[in-house]
């Protein structure tokens, strides 16, 4: 997977980016998911769109659930997509939305919230 940083911006409570990524054909998460018709597993969507608001905007790293969540279109093979994070500090989650265009059309594949937290207490919960 390739991924380049487009834009980010931060505000007092907010942090946004948006990232230009290519799935790989050759990726893991491609095997057995499913063999006729590769996709991108929901999981991953959600796992790239945390991994990267990690790195990029420095959330939490206490995942708390997720609200909301869209799978639209399917992510095929060697598709190049963008990601947009959009983190609210106030209310400590992470936005989310995956697309791509096609003959000039937007085409929304996924999105969603997903809390998080800093908790240094494994037992301590919000």
């Amino acid at each position: 997977m390739l991924s380049v940083v487009i834009n980010s911006t931060e505000t007092s409570s907010t942090a946004e980016a948006t990232l230009r990524l290519r799935a790989d054909h050759d990726i893991l998460d491609f095997s057995g998911h499913f063999s006729q018709f590769p996709l991108l597993p929901g999981v991953t969507q959600i796992d790239w769109a945390i991994f990267y608001a990690q790195d990029i905007l420095h959330v939490p790293s206490t995942f708390q659930g997720m609200e909301v969540i869209k799978f639209q279109e399917p992510i095929l093979p060697d598709a190049e997509i963008a990601l947009h994070l959009k983190w609210d500090a106030e209310k400590l989650k992470l936005h989310f939305a995956y697309h791509s265009e096609r003959d000039g059309q937007l085409i929304a594949h996924s999105s969603g919230k997903v809390q998080l937290a800093n908790i240094t207490n494994s037992n301590q919960r919000l």
